[in-house]
């Protein structure tokens, strides 16, 4: 039995990789308010046709930029948990950092939530940006879940401890000072926030320094 037939062209992986480069270079230009559609098409080399049958508005592509971009960041397991998860929210850290400042000369706010905020906003107005944002988190969140359960299968962390709990804490803390407070997130905040989650989590004490 031969499989159907798919309809319609096949989609140009080296069409999207043009498409969301061009956005990337884009919106660090220009910021959020000045990203227009058709430009990122010209930047491309696509036709506009092309680029709104992938995403039909700017908020649909620059979710899908956002997912490129955490793509980059890599989940590493070295079996040491505390180490593991300063790296990777502290890489995080830097994205998100780099997005508040997006589009800003040099007398920005730094308490804006730039780009990010922008995109809870559309999320929470729009349904299908909103399903594609938590699409965007779940499959992200995966990796660092999966990090979690092998952490607590060879007893780094206590037995019965929920990695999407611990997550969560986690996670939630960096969103709560981007999106509420405003408050500074750097790799300080980050490794005091992992002690404090850890500790929480039964993980032996960090060593003290000397």
């Amino acid at each position: 039995m031969t499989a159907p037939a798919r309809r319609g062209r096949p989609r140009s992986e080296d069409a999207d990789g043009r498409i969301l480069e061009a956005a990337r270079e884009l919106l660090f230009a220009r910021g959020y308010d000045q990203f227009v559609m058709d430009e990122a098409a010209v930047r491309a080399g696509v036709a506009k046709t092309t680029l709104y049958r992938r995403w039909p508005t700017k908020d649909h592509l620059l979710v899908a930029l956002v997912a490129k971009i955490q793509d980059e960041v890599p989940v590493d397991d070295t079996g040491d948990i505390r180490g593991d998860l300063n790296v990777y929210l502290t890489a995080i850290v830097t994205g998100l950092n780099r997005m508040r400042r997006v589009g800003r000369t040099g007398d920005h706010d730094d308490r804006s939530a730039g780009v990010i905020a922008e995109l809870v906003a559309a999320a929470a107005r729009h349904p299908d940006v909103g399903e594609a944002v938590r699409g965007l988190f779940a499959r992200r969140n995966t990796l660092v879940l999966a990090l979690l359960d092998r952490a607590r299968e060879r007893g780094a962390l206590r037995a019965g401890t929920s990695s999407t709990v611990l997550f969560d804490q986690l996670a939630g803390a960096l969103y709560y000072r981007l999106l509420v407070t405003g408050e500074p997130i750097d790799a300080a905040y980050v490794e005091e926030l992992v002690d404090h989650a850890l500790a929480g989590a039964g993980a032996t004490p960090r060593p003290e320094r000397t």
